[in-house]
């Protein structure tokens, strides 16, 4: 392991920067919003700015490291998102906030294309799994590091968003100044939405509801926090929770889901998130008429729900792949990643609305709503498909979310390689045993 990292250390230190700045800026939006008197709609809005930003670059970015290279790319989007995020500051009015996060979307769609194919050209059949769960790793670090750092300023000032600002700026440094092979960006066109459908119900419709969860986590769990008067160092507590699940529970979801029914564990994880944004519900309004906070259920509710939103994305893709042929799988990628995006732009949209109408704990109602239906949709498809017997599918993606389809196709390769690996090997033994 330490092999495979010394060649791509550049990489993941950079990536952990970019994540610290970025997820600085995801909660910050939350808490300036909130002291700036901005409505739970507003911010929705604001929010379904960043993924619609994000689904746009991960469209033309390939295009344009086609057109002037990666160097020149990755450095223009870093100094566009770098100056986007201090201008936060300078205009606070919910329509500026919105076009700069889209600015910030598009360019940290491009950034993560960029340093995806980077990865990837680092990366050898062997050492692919490896690289690929590092990367994941340290982008989870450095989001739930963000929330850390947000507690040392006042999100009332500049000093947060210029901060963020330098993260971004400095993660630069050591991915451009360490990488040397430029690596060629072959993102396959991707699969239409009905194609991607016919071969996979589920996995389409799965993808997209989970981009509404993971958008609506993200995007408006800060937004939740300071409507209900949580401090600051409380709603980065809170935002620090609904990624740090992931951490504990994606190895044994993925452990599971090489020896189960893939079905049954995409309906137990939602099932799971639904009861824990129930607990979150209750545990509000029971503190509400107590005249308590119940932060700590908040807590536990925030880690569950948050925890199992990565292993589902996983877990979904993973399903689509194994009804796919390999030479599909790259389309199929790409498809999935703009289904995921389609999804994260009008959650927070629904989310903020509800919060507007039915007060902040709607929060919790539309996203365990949002489980349900994923649950019951993964219910009645089991009713219309045989399953694929597990010594038959390909490997588990550990991959996260907002992952590009660069770093998707990667993944489902190595899952490909991994299942013909194992396969080949359970021949070998079946043949010395006889």
């Amino acid at each position: 392991m330490f092999a495979v990292l010394s060649g791509v250390w550049a990489l993941l230190v950079g990536i952990v920067f970019i994540m610290l700045g970025n997820g600085m800026h995801f909660t910050l939006i939350g808490l300036r919003g909130g002291i700036e008197g901005f409505s739970s709609g507003e911010l929705a809005v604001v929010t379904s700015g960043y993924f619609v930003g994000f689904l746009s670059g991960a469209r033309l970015t390939p295009v344009l490291i086609q057109r002037v290279g990666h160097v020149r790319v990755f450095a223009a989007l870093g100094s566009f998102m770098s100056a986007g995020l201090i201008a936060f500051t300078l205009l606070a009015e919910p329509w500026a906030w919105t076009i700069l996060r889209v600015l910030v979307g598009f360019c940290m769609s491009g950034i993560y294309v960029t340093a995806e194919s980077w990865l990837n050209n680092s990366a050898d059949n062997q050492s692919r799994g490896k690289v690929l769960s590092a990367y994941m790793i340290a982008q989870t670090l450095g989001i739930i590091g963000a929330q850390g750092l947000l507690t040392l300023g006042d999100a009332a000032g500049a000093a947060l968003f210029i901060g963020a600002s330098i993260l971004v700026s400095v993660s630069f440094a050591p991915i451009l100044l360490s990488v040397t092979p430029v690596p060629a960006v072959e993102v396959a066109r991707p699969m239409s939405l009905r194609a991607l459908f016919v071969n996979s119900p589920l996995g389409t419709v799965g993808i997209f509801l989970l981009g509404s969860v993971y958008a609506t986590q993200s995007g408006m769990g800060a937004v939740f926090g300071s409507e209900i008067e949580m401090s600051a160092n409380e709603i980065a507590l809170f935002v620090a929770m609904l990624f740090a699940g992931a951490l504990v529970l994606q190895y044994p979801v993925g452990w599971l889901s090489d020896r189960l029914d893939r079905r049954v564990m995409i309906l137990a994880s939602a099932v799971l998130g639904g009861l824990a944004c129930g607990l979150g519900w209750i545990a509000g309004m029971v503190g509400a008429w107590l005249g308590t906070e119940g932060l700590w259920p908040l807590m536990a509710a925030a880690f569950l729900a948050g925890g199992v939103t990565t292993p589902l994305y996983a877990l979904l893709l993973a399903y689509t792949n194994d009804y796919l042929d390999a030479g599909d799988m790259p389309a199929a990628s790409g498809g999935l990643v703009f289904t995921f995006g389609l999804g994260a732009i009008f959650g927070p949209l629904v989310t903020g609305w509800a919060m507007q109408v039915a007060g902040p704990y709607a929060f919790w109602l539309v996203l365990g709503g949002t489980f349900a239906l994923l649950a019951l949709y993964a219910l009645y498809r089991m009713t219309q498909r045989a399953s694929v017997a597990a010594e038959d599918t390909d490997s588990y993606l550990g991959v996260l979310p907002m992952s590009t389809a660069v770093a998707v196709e990667a993944a489902g390769a190595w899952a490909v390689e991994q299942a013909e690996i194992e396969a080949e090997a359970e021949e070998r033994d079946a043949a010395a045993q006889s």
